[in-house]
């Protein structure tokens, strides 16, 4: 087992990945440096190994495809994940280790949005997304997470290894984040700088496409993690709305001792009864997530184990 390892997803890095290789082997001298390539075309994977990198490789496309695989296959008492962009300090790394290794804290995050991320980043759609990821998670989640989609992390081994990594392309930070806030994992906001991409580099990130897919993850999460709060809140909006319809209804009712609107009527019924089945759906999956959860708490009891005998 590695004491620290360097994790550095790929794919077409050639401008930066030396430069990256570089700056963490100074920064981190007893640290194992892994660069993981996915599939580049412009020989990202040569120029990291002439820089003194470990190249391994993931063929299936997306950063979720590379981060399963270097989960999957590094094994380490510490971890830090970073870009190949060089948009990342090395030197603020030997703080964010302490942080896991010392103090015990299961995800150290790189907080860019609270220093340089939106005097250095030249996207602003990417800052107006940035902020709604963050706004989202904080309020349906109830926590202080500061920078959400950051690439720039610290992970425990038993983070690690307990994570399952489902998601296979950029929307992997949020299912990261919200895993460890339902999970009750230690979290911590490390400030760092951020520069952006030096002339040349191109981001992989599409803003419109790649943004809606971290939206539509955030949602099926929140379906995932707080199943009853999700139906419930739709419950609620289906009460609300059949009421809407069915007070005009009533009052004409008690004014003429009619019901003239018989189809709204029955609509309204409809509505209630969909409201009470996805209340009750709520309650039963918010069972099993107490179940799935206590099960939980026993893999980390197993996990821990594993590590003692690496």
């Amino acid at each position: 087992m590695d004491k620290i390892a360097v994790l550095v997803p790929c794919y077409n890095e050639s401008k930066t990945v030396q430069k990256v290789v570089r700056d963490w082997k100074a920064a981190l001298p007893e640290a194992q440096i892994y660069v993981y390539d996915n599939n580049s075309t412009d020989g990202t994977d040569e120029l990291a190994r002439e820089a003194g990198a470990i190249v391994r490789y993931e063929h299936q496309q997306g950063k979720g495809n590379v981060v399963r695989r270097m989960f999957l296959e590094i094994d380490a008492e510490c971890y830090i994940m970073v870009d190949g962009d060089d948009t990342y300090p090395a030197e603020e790394a030997r703080v964010m280790v302490e942080e896991v290794l010392e103090q015990g804290v299961d995800m150290v995050i790189g907080d860019r949005l609270s220093s340089t991320y939106f005097e250095e980043n030249k996207r602003p759609f990417h800052n107006f997304g940035n902020s709604i990821v963050r706004f989202a998670i904080n309020h349906m989640f109830k926590t202080d997470i500061r920078d959400v989609m950051t690439g720039y992390r610290a992970f425990s081994y038993r983070f690690v290894k307990s994570f399952p990594v489902l998601s296979q392309g950029f929307e992997i930070e949020t299912e990261m984040t919200i895993h460890a806030i339902d999970k009750n994992m230690s979290l911590k906001n490390h400030v760092i700088t951020y520069r952006d991409r030096p002339e040349g580099s191109v981001s992989k990130l599409n803003t419109v496409s790649d943004g809606l897919k971290v939206l539509k993850t955030i949602l099926h999460l929140f379906c995932d993690y707080k199943p009853l709060q999700f139906f419930g809140l739709l419950a609620l909006i289906l009460i609300l709305l059949a009421l809407l319809f069915f007070i005009p209804v009533f009052y004409e009712y008690l004014v003429t001792g009619l019901v003239e609107r018989f189809p709204t009527l029955i609509v309204c019924g409809f509505c209630v009864i969909i409201a009470m089945m996805s209340f009750f759906s709520g309650m039963i999956l918010q069972t099993f997530k107490h179940k799935e959860r206590r099960e939980f708490e026993f893999r980390l009891q197993e996990i821990s184990k594993w590590k003692k005998k690496l």
